[in-house]
C-alpha cells in the first residue's frame, strides 16, 4: 500500500522543510522507495538538500498537484511533499476538484497529514480546519517542533488536538537542534546524511556541531521510523526535547549533497 505524506502546518516558520527533510533521510535509511515532491516553490529547502530524490510541484496549477496522487499509483511507495506556507486553499482545491480522497480510499493509498506546529494561536486555529475539512477521512500526525517552542500547552488543551488523538492522530516531539546547526544546514544546502558525514570543506561543520547533528538526527530519525511504521497507533510517539543518550549510529546510505 502506498502512502501520501504531506508535510504542512499553513504557518510560516514553523519547521515544515525540516520535518520533510527528516523524512526523506529517513527513507534513505531505512531503504523505503519513495517519490519527493517540492511544492514550496519560494524556498525549494526539499529539492535543494535531496535533489538526487525530490522535484518541484506547482499546487496552482492541478495537472501538476496530480502528481502527488499518480506517484502513489500502481507502486508501493511514499509520496512525500512539502507544503508551502498559507497553501491549505490550493491543496483543498485539488482535493475538491477531482475527489482525491475517495480516490485514495478506492486506490487503497493512505494519506497522511503531518501538521508542524509552533503550538502558537494561529497554528492551533489551523489543526481546527484541519479537522473541520478532512475529518476522518486522512490520518493526522501532529509535530510539536521544540526548535520554535517550548509550550504546547495551548494546542494540548486545544479541541483540534483533542479531536485528532479521538480519530487515532498521533504526535511527535521533534527534539531542538542548535540554531546555529540549523541555519549553517539551510545556508549549505545540504542533506542532513551529508552534514553529518562531511569533515572537511567550506561546507564541513566542527567535530562537535557533526557531534550534535548526528544526535538529533539519530534520535529523531528513530522515532520517525517507529512513526511510519505503526499506522494504526495512537497517542504519543515523542523524542524527547533534550538529547542525553549515546546515538546507535546511522546508516551508511548515502543521499544527495
Amino acid at each position: 500500500m502506498s502512502t501520501v505524506h504531506l508535510v504542512g502546518g499553513e504557518k510560516g516558520g514553523v519547521g515544515k522543510s525540516v520535518v520533510a527533510r527528516l523524512l526523506a533521510q529517513s527513507f534513505i535509511d531505512r531503504g523505503v522507495r519513495f517519490a519527493a515532491l517540492d511544492a514550496d516553490q519560494s524556498h525549494g529547502a526539499l529539492v535543494r538538500s535531496y535533489g538526487d530524490y525530490a522535484q518541484a510541484v506547482d499546487l496552482e496549477r492541478l495537472e501538476s498537484a496530480d502528481q502527488i496522487l499518480d506517484r502513489a499509483l500502481g507502486a508501493d511507495r511514499r509520496v512525500l511533499v512539502d507544503l508551502p506556507a498559507q497553501s491549505h486553499r490550493l491543496l483543498r482545491r485539488w482535493i475538491d476538484a477531482t475527489d482525491v480522497l475517495a480516490l485514495a480510499r478506492e486506490m487503497e493509498v493512505r494519506v497522511v497529514l503531518w501538521h508542524v506546529t509552533d503550538g502558537g494561536f494561529d497554528s492551533v486555529a489551523h489543526l481546527e480546519k484541519l479537522v473541520d475539512d478532512f475529518g476522518d477521512s486522512v490520518e493526522y500526525v501532529v509535530v510539536q517542533n521544540y526548535g520554535r517552542s517550548k509550550d504546547f500547552s495551548q494546542l494540548e488543551a486545544s479541541t483540534g488536538y483533542q479531536r485528532v488523538l479521538a480519530l487515532r492522530g498521533r504526535v511527535f516531539a521533534l527534539p531542538e537542534l542548535d540554531p546555529a546547526i540549523m541555519y549553517k544546514l539551510d545556508r549549505f544546502g545540504s542533506s542532513f546524511w551529508a552534514a553529518v558525514n562531511t569533515t572537511e570543506g567550506e561546507r564541513s561543520l566542527s567535530t562537535l556541531e557533526r557531534r550534535r547533528a548526528r544526535l538529533w538526527l539519530d534520535r529523531s530519525g528513530a522515532a520517525l521510523a517507529a512513526l511510519d511504521g505503526d499506522a494504526t497507533s495512537n497517542g504519543h510517539v515523542a523524542s524527547p526535547p533534550v538529547v542525553e543518550s549515546q546515538p546507535s549510529g546511522l546508516s551508511e546510505t548515502p543521499s544527495a549533497n
